[in-house]
């Protein structure tokens, strides 16, 4: 969706698109059958050139880019650190980044924002450099972490924010009024992808940190945790008084309480492997628990 945003901006607000890239359709659900993303889709739709290179290496690919005669190039989630060869074939090649750099650059800066506890979070355009995320900053705007904010809402909020930041730093840039800034590298932070450990909850750790990691897991993929060998998801918490044993069920009731390293965790949206999303106290109609039930990670 970041992607699509961005294009669809792009496309109401006039421009003249030489070619549209993405990636190359990958295989999902069940079948794994391949699925477009959603830009494919957007540029079917509008009629617009599509390329899908597997990389942007290569003379054929970096010729098609040559020849497609822009002015300037935007990236957005595109997923590859691009090659400079490839950032050579424009006047001017633009990063929409979701945050505020140099605080975390790299591939999963929501999240990563999210995990530390940041209260705020932003869109940041660059002009793109050989670096990850290190070229100079031509527009920023912050935007607030709100407490119920997860990877989803943040995501969303930023993708609307980028679409549109990006729109004028294309108006601006044609206007000679952007003026690029250097990015303190001294204070930069690296936002590095996800790893599927992350998301196993580690019960020693204050509850404060594990609240903010089933939201920056969600929707995807899910905070993880076991309960008696059986791997669940947790979806929805919020940090509780009480004190045990990390991973000791305190009570019991409209929520799961569990013992953290500090405080406790209320488990109120909860799935088994398999099953759908429910409540806590669906989940315990069909699974009763007292206090002393032991959860561990995943």
């Amino acid at each position: 969706m970041f992607a699509r945003e961005a294009l669809a901006a792009l496309v109401s607000a006039g421009h003249d698109l030489a070619l549209v890239l993405t990636q190359p359709d990958r295989p999902a659900g069940r079948g794994l059958q391949p699925v477009p993303s959603a830009v494919k889709r957007f540029a079917a739709e509008r009629g617009l050139e599509l390329f899908q290179p597997a990389t942007l290496k290569g003379e054929d690919v970096l010729g098609r880019l040559r020849a497609a005669g822009a002015e300037a190039m935007v990236v957005a989630a595109y997923g590859l650190i691009l090659p400079e060869a490839a950032l050579r074939t424009v006047p001017h090649a633009l990063n929409i980044h979701a945050s505020l750099l140099p605080r975390w650059r790299g591939a999963a800066p929501i999240q990563r924002a999210l995990l530390a506890g940041d209260v705020k979070s932003g869109i940041s355009v660059m002009q793109m450099d050989a670096g990850l995320d290190s070229g100079p900053v031509l527009m920023q705007e912050a935007v607030a972490i709100a407490p119920e904010d997860d990877a989803g809402t943040l995501h969303d909020r930023l993708a609307t924010l980028g679409a549109r930041m990006i729109v004028r730093a294309l108006d601006e840039l044609a206007a000679g009024c952007l003026r690029p800034a250097a990015q303190d590298a001294s204070r930069a932070t690296y936002a590095a992808k996800l790893a599927k450990r992350e998301t196993a909850l580690d019960w020693s750790r204050p509850a404060a940190e594990l609240e903010r990691a089933v939201r920056a897991f969600r929707p995807a993929p899910g905070a993880a945790a076991s309960l008696n060998g059986e791997k669940l998801k947790l979806w929805a918490t919020r940090v509780a008084q009480g004190a045990g044993s990390p991973g000791t069920v305190l009570g019991v009731g409209d929520a799961i309480v569990v013992a953290c390293g500090t405080g406790a965790l209320a488990i109120t949206e909860l799935q088994r492997a398999g099953g759908a999303r429910m409540s806590a106290k669906q989940f315990l109609l069909g699974r009763p628990l007292g206090p002393g039930a032991r959860f561990d990670a995943a």
